[in-house]
């Protein structure tokens, strides 16, 4: 962390300083045409830095917001599991456009970078309003309150965590330097989600209120996603001037095109085949995930009497330890071996779940480990490959559309978070829980054991099949890569 303060410092003072005079209008083109700066560790540091607070909030609400809104505040599962449904239907409105305008809207900062200054602090605040209990004696007027915080909050996360994402394809475009970034940004990511686990253990050994230890860390992990966020702006943005004056531009140098309508944005996602393969291996992995997350807190607590959150720390952290294996073996045996890799070993720990019995709990943390590598090809896979696919529709189109491609993949990073605690909270309520047992009926203990195995199982099915007719290749993104870069020294000669 020093290393990326300090590397990051002067070029925060450059870019709130040009944050704060800058217009606009597009700044005129270098003509200095230097090398092009190498991804130093540092950067690779600060980038990883931005999805912090990303992972730390999504996996909190995705292992704890169910139990907060059942046992704390007191709502019935599916009820509680309807909270994040409901709001998708604003993120489908608000995602695809926040893509749009973070791919139109043309600052001599970049495209990306104002959208995280600007709404880094309403991030990280709509969080911490999550963990509030508002008292109210109705169930509806509770469920209302839920739905519109976790909106706000599920619009910050977008405008900060889409155009983060987008870096990735604009910071290089090497094949194996992307899987790289995408390491270092899920490992990041998952120490994020690891760091407030811990903190929620050491809170519960000192704090017995729970309402107070979701409030407390609903706070912590606001303030360190805001600071991170800031940490990543200031730590890339240097390398980023950099890179644009290399190639003869300024930062904020786009193409003058007439925005697209969610409807042309829409054509253009349906007409990319290895987008669509994409986004089925992204959403089958991540729903697996999801459901799994949700699940656990239930599964450790009323099945395996065990802390559901020292499970979530096993899981990330062998997580965070395999993701740069992952990065290592990506190059060795390719991206579509390692997804099956993976996947095959998560396949096989579901199995087990569902069959383990209350006191293996030996077993049980060792099924954990195993299921951290599972997750970290879940996470690696999907966004290293997406960059590369947005580069065949440039070659098709002539256009740059990295804020369309991430906006979908956002939303349904969002939506498998939404549908993953719902289904669980359903089949719960269908099941007979009730929350103010300390013993749960045989209906609602069979329903929490086959959403922890059976059910994430299937899907990962599905994930490795498309994995499998997945048609983009390594040589077919070398050739696409070649091709732009000549189309690009052509019209550069035509300018000239």
């Amino acid at each position: 962390m020093p290393a990326i303060a300090a590397a990051g410092l002067h070029h925060g003072y450059l870019f709130i300083q040009g944050f704060l005079m800058a217009n606009l209008e597009p700044q005129p083109q270098a003509t200095v045409n230097y090398p092009l700066p190498k991804l130093t560790l540092p950067v690779k540091l600060a980038y990883g830095a931005g999805d912090i607070g990303a992972g730390l909030t999504s996996q909190f609400l995705s292992f704890f917001l169910l139990i907060f809104l059942t046992d704390v505040v007191g709502m019935r599962p599916v009820v509680a599991g309807s909270v994040l449904a409901v709001g998708k239907v604003w993120d489908a409105v608000n995602d695809p456009l926040v893509g749009l305008f973070s791919d139109r809207i043309n600052t001599r900062w970049g495209r990306r970078y104002p959208w995280m200054f600007l709404t880094a602090i309403p991030f990280g605040l709509s969080y911490c309003l999550i963990w509030i209990v508002p008292g109210f004696e109705k169930e509806w007027m509770s469920f209302w309150y839920y739905v519109a915080i976790t909106s706000i909050f599920q619009l910050f996360f977008t405008t900060t965590n889409l155009p983060y994402s987008t870096l990735t394809a604009e910071m290089t475009q090497d094949y194996d330097e992307r899987t790289s970034l995408t390491s270092f940004r899920l490992s990041s990511s998952i120490i994020g989600g690891l760091s407030i686990l811990i903190a929620a253990g050491v809170l519960s050994a000192v704090i017995e209120d729970e309402g107070q230890r979701y409030l407390l860390l609903g706070i912590l992990g606001g303030v360190i996603s805001i600071v991170t966020l800031y940490l990543c702006i200031f730590g890339t943005y240097g390398y980023m001037l950099k890179k644009a004056t290399a190639a003869g531009m300024a930062l904020g140098d786009i193409a003058e095109e007439e925005p697209e309508s969610f409807a042309q944005q829409l054509k253009v996602v349906v007409r990319n085949r290895p987008y669509l393969f994409v986004v089925g291996i992204y959403l089958f992995s991540w729903l697996a995930l999801q459901i799994t997350a949700a699940v656990i807190p239930f599964y450790g607590k009323y099945w395996m009497d065990v802390d559901g959150s020292l499970l979530a720390l096993i899981v990330q952290g062998v997580a965070i330890a395999m993701m740069f294996v992952c990065a290592a073996l990506s190059k060795r045996i390719g991206k579509k071996n390692l997804y099956f890799l993976g996947s095959g070993i998560w396949i096989l720990v579901q199995v087990a779940l569902f069959f383990l019995q209350p006191g293996q709990t030996g077993i049980l943390f060792g099924l954990c480990a195993l299921a951290g590598f599972g997750v970290a090809t879940a996470y690696v896979v999907p966004w290293s490959i997406l960059p590369d696919v947005i580069e065949l529709d440039e070659l098709k189109t002539g256009r740059r559309r990295e804020g369309t491609f991430y906006a979908f993949m956002t939303l349904l990073q969002k939506i498998g978070l939404a549908l993953g605690i719902y289904l669980v909270g359903l089949a719960l309520e269908v099941s007979g829980f009730d929350q103010n047992l300390a013993e749960q009926s045989e209906s609602a203990l069979r329903a929490i054991r086959f959403f922890a195995g059976p059910v994430p199982l299937v899907l990962l099915i599905c994930g490795m099949v498309l994995v499998y007719f997945y048609p983009l290749t390594r040589e077919m993104h070398a050739e696409i890569m070649l091709k732009l870069a000549e189309r690009k020294r052509l019209e550069k000669q035509e300018g000239a």
